[in-house]
């Protein structure tokens, strides 16, 4: 299910004050580490989360983990699943081949992200042939697409820690629903 159809619904409903929650989870570097993260997985499952976050690694090192999680995580364990997909050392042809690759195993959810500057990297790196901003990514997106996904992005109630001004803030947040944004989320961690 698209999670902007779920929200919809939890927030028309009878519960509509309730909080929900979701999980967020880094994709493991070996085979151990993904079996142990499946199992838990299922054991926190147990807990209703809204959905389960599973994240992307830069460059899409780690992306077929990442896709072969969130397909195994919404057929096997029933749960929603939200797919990160970032702009960092991501070509269109690597963004295209993964959401190709998301699409025919039926994941639909996706939080469009900038991503963070690589690793021993003082501020971010432009990819050639890529994206700059978490706009222009949902904006392609949409563009190759269609609403075939339902796309989140981030938001900052305590302003980006790269922002010039909270005005700044705004309008780049403005910038992401315009290219096409389904929801927004604006607190990945309940105390960060």
């Amino acid at each position: 299910m698209k999670l902007s159809q779920k929200i919809e619904s939890a927030l028309a409903g009878v519960d509509k004050d309730k909080t929900f929650y979701s999980y967020e989870y880094f994709p493991p570097k070996t085979d151990s580490g993904v079996e142990n993260l499946l199992e838990r997985i299922e054991r926190m499952g147990k807990t209703n989360p809204f959905w389960i976050d599973v994240t992307w690694n830069a460059g899409g090192v780690t992306s077929d983990i990442t896709l072969d999680l969130c397909s195994h995580i919404q057929h096997y364990s029933g749960l929603d699943v939200l797919m990160h997909i970032t702009c960092t050392f991501m070509t269109r042809e690597k963004v295209v081949d993964s959401l190709q690759k998301a699409k025919k195993l039926g994941i639909r959810n996706l939080l469009a992200l900038r991503g963070d500057p690589p690793r021993g990297s003082s501020g971010w790196v432009h990819q050639e042939n890529g994206f700059n901003y978490a706009s222009d990514l949902v904006k392609f997106i949409k563009q190759e697409f269609g609403d075939y996904f339902c796309i989140g992005v981030a938001g900052y109630p305590e302003i980006h820690l790269e922002a010039t001004s909270p005005e700044d803030d705004i309008r780049f947040l403005k910038e992401k629903v315009d290219a096409g944004a389904d929801f927004i989320i604006t607190q990945l961690f309940f105390d960060n």
